[in-house]
């Protein structure tokens, strides 16, 4: 069985195509190990669990939908506000606010140069 030192003298003496093929196979390889220990790592820690069948059973929330049909009126925000627990130690979740300005504030976008 060839030593590392062995493997890689008869590398270099391969032409340059050759010692391209083995670098990249090294690499491939390490990089292979490396996912394969992070992917069992995680899978045996938890981090996949899946801890509902969907957002509403994860977050707890009873309903995580409002609707208004009136943009106008603050009723859409009033459902939203009700909807959110008032449990400090709940887990995360997205709380979606409509900003819609009223139609007598009319005002034109900007458009945003970004220089690089």
């Amino acid at each position: 069985m060839k030593t590392i030192f062995e493997h890689i003298e008869y590398a270099k003496s391969q032409p340059h195509h050759i010692r391209k093929r083995i670098a990249f196979a090294a690499a491939a390889a390490f990089t292979a190990v490396v996912a394969v220990v992070w992917f069992f790592g995680t899978l045996s820690s938890g981090a996949f669990a899946l801890q509902g069948s969907s957002f509403a059973d994860s977050t707890g929330a009873e309903s995580a939908v409002a609707t208004s049909t009136n943009p106008d009126s603050s009723e859409g925000m009033a459902a939203a506000a009700a909807a959110i627990p008032d449990d400090t130690n709940a887990p995360a979740h997205i709380e979606i606010v409509d900003t819609a300005t009223s139609s007598s504030a009319t005002s034109t976008a900007e458009q945003t140069t970004i220089p690089f």
